[in-house]
C-alpha cells in the first residue's frame, strides 16, 4: 500500500503541473487508455481502474488492479482577426507551448465478491493558450496573452453489488486546480478590481464534489449505465477577483449521461455514450460577454459558453487471446457562439469531432499494455467583434492529436 500511495501521489503532483488542454469545451475526450481507445465511452463498459473517473459502479465489475497511464496532447490553436478599426488584423498562434503530458492512475481492490474499493487520480481537462504576438498588441500588449488552466481529480470510490446482475458506485472527487492569465491589460477599464484581472502569477482553489453511477446487465448481451457528477464547488481565484464573475469563482460544471454495451458477437463489443455538460450553470464559462457589468463582478462577463451534449460510440474486437483492438467515434456541438467568439480567443475549445483507435495486448501473469491515439477533426468558429475594440471578425481555428500508452496488471 506505500508504493500505491507513492505512485499516486507522483501522478497527482505531475498531473496538477502539467496538464492542460481542450477537447470536449475542457473536459477530456475520455479518462483510461482503454475507454480513449473507444472515444471515451465507459458509462456501461467498464474495461479497468479508471472506470470510476466515467462511472464508478464500474469498479465493481473490473477485479482487483492497478492501472497507470500516460496521455501525450498536442492541441494546434489560433485566431485571424480581419476588419477590424482598430488594427487588431492578423494571424495569430496560440502554441507557445504544443505538447502537454497527462499522466493517469487507477487502483481497484475487491473486498469480497460484491464490493470494491478504489482510487482514481485523473486530469478533467483544461485551457491553454499562448499567443506571441498577442492579439492585443494594437492595444499596448507587448509581450504574450494567454491563459492556463489546470484541474485535477483525486477520487476514492466504492462499488457495490446489490444483486449479481447490478452494481452501484459513489466517488468523492476531491479537485484542485490552477490558473494564470497574461496579456489582459486593455481589459482593465472593464474590470471591477484590475490589480487583480492579469499577470498575477500562478493562483490555485480547491474543492469537491460527488459522483454516482450504476451499472446493470439486462439481458445476456445488454449492460446499461448511468452516472450523474454534481457541480464542483472550488474556492476563489483570488488574485484573479477582477477577471471571473463573482470576485474569482471558477466551479466545474455538473456532467451526467447513460450509456449502453451490446455483446453484438464472442468477439465482438460495441457500446455508446450520451454525456450533458452543464457549462452555463457555472457563471465563469456561461454568463455572456455581453454582460453590462464589470469583469469580477457578480453578474460579469464569462467565456459564454453554452451547455454541450457529446455522444460516443465505440467497438472492441478480441482478435484472438492475446490481442484486442478499439476505435471509436464521438460528436458534439461545440460550446462557443458565434457572437462570443472575442473574450473566446482565449479559450478556443470549438473541437466537435474525435477519430480513436487503440489496442490491448495481454503479456501474461495478469499484466497488459494497452494503446490509444486519438484525432480531433479540425474545427472553426467564426463571429463579429464588439464596436468598442473596433469591429471586424474573427476566426477561432483547433485541430489536435494524442497518443497514450497504459500498463496494467491484475492481482
Amino acid at each position: 500500500m506505500k508504493r500505491i500511495g507513492t505512485i499516486a501521489l507522483g501522478l497527482s503532483l505531475g498531473l496538477a503541473s502539467g496538464l492542460a488542454h481542450a477537447t470536449n469545451g475542457y473536459f477530456s475526450h475520455g479518462y483510461g487508455i482503454k475507454a480513449k481507445g473507444m472515444a471515451g465511452v465507459g458509462i456501461a463498459l467498464p474495461q479497468d481502474a479508471m472506470a470510476a473517473a466515467t462511472n464508478p459502479a464500474g469498479m465493481a465489475w473490473v477485479g482487483s488492479r492497478m492501472d497507470v497511464g500516460l496521455d501525450v496532447f498536442r492541441p494546434v490553436r489560433e485566431a485571424t482577426i480581419s476588419g477590424n478599426g482598430a488594427g487588431l488584423d492578423g494571424s495569430y498562434d496560440g502554441d507557445r507551448r504544443s505538447t502537454f503530458y497527462v499522466p493517469e492512475f487507477g487502483y481497484n481492490r475487491m473486498l469480497g465478491p460484491d464490493l470494491a474499493v478504489g482510487l482514481v487520480i485523473y486530469g478533467n481537462g483544461g485551457m491553454n493558450t499562448s499567443y506571441r504576438p498577442s492579439p492585443f498588441s494594437a492595444f499596448g500588449v507587448t509581450d504574450r496573452t494567454g491563459v492556463d488552466l489546470t484541474q485535477v481529480f483525486v477520487a476514492p470510490t466504492l462499488a457495490w453489488k446489490p444483486h449479481a446482475d447490478h452494481a452501484l458506485g459513489i466517488s468523492l472527487n476531491l479537485a484542485h486546480q490552477r490558473f494564470s492569465a497574461y496579456g489582459l491589460q486593455p481589459f482593465a477599464m472593464m474590470s471591477s478590481d484590475p490589480a487583480r484581472l492579469t499577470n498575477n502569477g500562478e493562483d490555485s482553489s480547491s474543492g469537491w464534489s460527488v459522483r454516482v453511477g450504476w451499472t446493470g446487465r439486462v439481458g445476456d448481451a445488454v449492460t446499461l449505465g448511468a452516472t450523474y457528477q454534481t457541480k464542483t464547488r472550488m474556492g476563489r481565484f483570488d488574485d484573479y477577483a477582477g477577471l471571473f464573475p463573482d470576485r474569482g469563482e471558477f466551479d466545474i460544471p455538473a456532467n451526467y449521461g447513460v450509456g449502453v454495451a451490446v455483446k453484438a458477437a464472442p468477439k465482438l463489443t460495441v457500446a455508446a455514450d450520451l454525456q450533458r455538460i452543464d457549462y452555463s450553470g457555472v457563471p465563469a464559462v456561461g454568463d455572456t460577454g455581453a454582460s453590462m457589468a464589470p469583469l469580477g463582478a457578480s453578474g460579469g462577463p464569462g467565456f459564454g459558453w453554452r451547455d454541450m451534449t457529446v455522444l460516443r460510440v465505440g467497438a472492441s474486437y478480441a482478435m484472438n487471446d492475446t490481442l484486442t483492438l478499439r476505435g471509436g467515434f464521438s460528436r458534439g456541438r461545440q460550446p462557443i457562439p458565434s457572437d462570443e467568439v472575442f473574450f473566446n480567443i482565449l479559450a478556443p475549445g470549438v473541437i466537435e469531432q474525435h477519430l480513436t483507435l487503440g489496442a490491448t495486448w495481454k503479456l501474461g501473469a495478469g499484466k497488459e499494455l494497452s494503446v490509444a491515439y486519438m484525432h480531433g477533426l479540425s474545427k472553426s468558429v467564426s463571429g463579429g467583434l464588439p464596436p468598442m475594440v473596433g469591429g471586424g471578425e474573427a476566426r477561432l481555428k483547433m485541430h489536435q492529436n494524442s497518443l497514450g500508452v497504459a500498463f496494467g496488471w491484475q492481482f
